[in-house]
């Protein structure tokens, strides 16, 4: 009887930790005020928690707001669905054959990114006809842009000169907690970050680091998007 009472107790636990451990993956950081929640990579997809090279924020005609990360020196375009910060989701990791590592360096329309590789400065397209799997577009018999820009809705204007890659800087960024102001809290680090976006609808701040995809949340701006997105269908 003993040995059974034990092993019950014994069973409880394991089923117990099985039910915990999909909480204890996830290590939100939040303010005191909880109007700012960190994502570390950890909490993210799997495909978020490697390094990159750059990555783009594009929106479709759907409503759907998709972060692209550039992984494996051009090898690989990893797609996030970051409609909702709150729930990101992966979509799709696509191989690509691109000549290197590139950036993305200019939206020439609703469905169109410009790209250059870093090493030969030559530039290529990055199509979001299909926005969750976009597909690189060489462009033939061009010669390299020193800067290129819009040109209408469906062309874009290249004038040539000299290009020289210049890498970004790394540096570690700090979210400080001021929401008592009399006893401010250091709530993580994130570093060695080369890239940043921001979503200035959602207020949600993308960093780009050594550990891969950190993404910093507000709440409150995120709920007030709604509701206006809410009012606008009502409308």
């Amino acid at each position: 009887m003993k040995h059974q009472t034990i092993h019950r107790f014994a069973t409880g636990l394991i089923a117990l930790a099985t039910l915990m451990a999909p909480l204890a993956s996830r290590a939100e950081l939040h303010s005191k005020s909880k109007q700012i929640v960190v994502l570390l990579p950890k909490d993210l997809p799997e495909q978020a928690q490697l390094s990159g090279e750059s990555f783009f924020l594009h929106s479709d005609n759907a409503g759907s707001t998709y972060l692209y990360l550039e992984q494996r020196e051009g090898a690989r375009l990893t797609v996030l669905d970051v409609t909702d910060p709150a729930r990101i989701k992966s979509v799709s990791t696509i191989p690509l054959d691109a000549e290197g590592a590139f950036d993305f360096i200019q939206l020439l329309n609703d469905r169109a990114e410009l790209i250059r590789y870093r090493q030969s400065g030559s530039v290529a397209v990055l199509d979001f006809a299909k926005a969750k799997r976009p597909t690189l577009r060489a462009v033939a018999s061009m010669d390299n842009p020193g800067t290129a820009e819009p040109l209408g809705v469906t062309a874009f204007l290249a004038v040539g000169g000299p290009y020289s890659y210049v890498r970004p800087v790394p540096h570690n960024f700090q979210v400080v907690d001021v929401s008592t102001p009399s006893d401010p809290v250091l709530l993580t680090t994130i570093k060695q970050v080369e890239h940043r976006i921001v979503n200035d609808e959602t207020g949600t701040t993308f960093l780009l680091g050594s550990d891969g995809l950190t993404v910093i949340r507000q709440p409150g701006v995120e709920e007030d998007y709604q509701a206006h997105e809410r009012q606008l269908e009502g409308n």
